[in-house]
C-alpha cells in the first residue's frame, strides 16, 4: 500500500479569459506514485480569503496529518480530511484516491464503483442581462451536443429567461439553479411555482442549504424535482427523511471529496433520487475526478464534467465533450490523464512543499 511521503500545493491562475484560480495538490508515495487533486477558488473579491483558508488547511493541518500515512484504502484519509474545510479536504481526498489507484494500477472510475464507459454531458449558464444572449448561449450548448442545460436564476431574473428558452427549445431538459437566493415569501414562492410551469427537470438549491423544511414544503407544491444542496451525509439523510427533494447534484468540493460524494450517491440512489455530477475546477483535474464519479450507476442525468475550451492544457488528453459525450478513461490508472507538472509550476503564483 502507498505510504504518503510528501504533499505539495500550487495556487495557479488561468492566463486568459476570466482568469479563474485553483489550488492544486500533489501527493507523492512510494515507487514514484503520485496523486493530484484540485480545489477551485471563487471569483472576484472572495478569491483571496478563500485561497488563504485552503492554503492554511493544507499547510497547517491536512498536509502534516498525511505525511507518513499508509494508505490501505482511500477512505483512510477521511479522518485527516475532517481537520480542514471542505475545499481543501476535497482536493486532498481526490489526490489520495488518485495516488491509491495509480499505485494499484486501477482506473479511478472502477475503484469508485463506476459502471459506465461514457458520460452524457450538460452545461451551466450564468445569468445574462440580455435575453437574446441567453438563447444564443443555449444554442451554442445544444449545438455542442449537451442534452441538459442548467440556468442560474435569481429573484427578478428567472421567469423571463426560462420562458425564452422554452420557446426556442420546448423539449430540452432544463434545471433552474436558485443558488440559495430564494425565501419563503409570497413573491418568491409565486416565482418558483411559475418556473415549475416550464416543465423543469429540477429546481436546484432554491433556499438556504440548512432550511430543509422549506425545500420539503416546496416539493409538495411543484412537480419538478427539488434538489437541495447537501454539504454532508447527515444533511442528505435528513433531506431524504423529510422528503425535501427528489434529486441531487454531486458537487465534490461541497461534499469534501470523492469519499463523501460516493456515500452521497449511494444514499440518494437507494432513496430513488435522480443524480448528476458537477466538476470541480477549471484546470481539468477536478473535472477528471467528476467524470469518474459520474460513471457510477445512480448518475442517470447528464453531468457538467467537460472542461471549457481555451485554457492551457494541464491534463492530457483534455476532459472535453465530443457530441455531448465524455469518455470514461478505463485503460489508465487513477484519473486516467497525464498531468503537465511543468506547466503547473510555471502558472503557480505560490507553492508549498511538505516536508519543507
Amino acid at each position: 500500500m502507498p505510504l504518503i511521503h510528501g504533499c505539495e500545493a500550487f495556487r495557479v491562475t488561468m492566463p486568459r479569459g476570466r482568469r479563474p484560480e485553483s489550488v492544486l495538490v500533489r501527493l507523492t508515495g512510494g515507487q514514484d506514485a503520485v496523486g493530484w487533486g484540485e480545489a477551485p477558488l471563487p471569483a472576484g473579491r472572495d478569491a483571496a480569503p478563500a485561497a488563504e483558508a485552503v492554503w492554511a488547511d493544507i499547510e497547517e493541518r491536512l498536509g502534516p496529518a498525511l505525511i507518513g500515512l499508509e494508505l490501505d484504502r482511500p477512505e483512510d484519509v477521511s479522518a485527516a480530511a475532517d481537520l480542514g474545510g471542505h475545499p481543501a479536504a476535497a482536493a486532498i481526498d481526490m489526490a489520495c484516491w488518485d495516488l491509491w489507484c495509480r499505485a494499484r494500477g486501477l482506473p479511478l472510475a472502477h475503484a469508485l464503483g463506476g459502471t459506465r464507459t461514457s458520460i452524457v454531458t450538460g452545461a451551466t449558464l450564468t445569468p445574462e442581462p440580455i435575453l437574446s444572449t441567453v438563447v444564443s448561449r443555449v444554442n451554442q450548448a445544444v449545438g455542442a451536443g449537451h442534452t441538459r442545460i442548467t440556468v442560474e436564476v435569481r429573484p427578478g431574473w428567472d421567469i423571463e429567461p426560462l420562458r425564452e428558452i422554452r420557446r426556442a427549445y420546448p423539449a430540452l431538459a432544463v434545471v433552474a439553479d436558485g443558488g440559495h437566493a430564494y425565501r419563503e415569501t409570497p413573491e418568491h414562492l409565486d416565482a418558483l411555482e411559475a418556473l415549475d410551469g416550464y416543465e423543469l427537470l429540477a429546481i436546484e438549491r432554491p433556499f438556504p442549504a440548512g432550511d430543509l423544511a422549506a425545500h420539503a414544503r416546496l416539493q409538495l407544491r411543484v412537480g419538478a424535482a427539488v434538489a437541495p444542496e447537501a454539504p454532508d451525509l447527515a444533511t442528505l439523510a435528513a433531506a431524504i427523511e423529510l422528503n425535501a427533494g427528489r434529486a441531487l447534484n454531486l458537487r465534490i468540493g461541497v461534499l469534501g471529496g470523492l469519499t463523501a460524494a460516493r456515500g452521497a450517491h449511494d444514499r440518494a440512489c437507494a432513496a430513488g433520487w435522480d443524480i448528476w455530477c458537477t466538476g470541480a475546477g477549471p484546470f481539468g483535474i477536478g473535472q477528471a475526478a467528476a467524470v469518474a464519479l459520474a460513471a457510477m450507476p445512480g448518475c442517470t442525468l447528464p453531468s457538467d464534467v467537460s472542461d471549457p475550451a481555451g485554457g492551457p492544457a494541464i491534463v492530457s488528453p483534455p476532459v472535453r465533450s465530443s457530441g455531448g459525450v465524455v469518455g470514461v478513461p478505463l485503460t489508465q490508472a487513477g484519473l486516467g490523464h497525464e498531468i503537465d507538472e511543468e506547466r503547473i509550476v510555471r502558472l503557480a503564483s505560490r507553492r508549498m512543499r511538505l516536508p519543507a
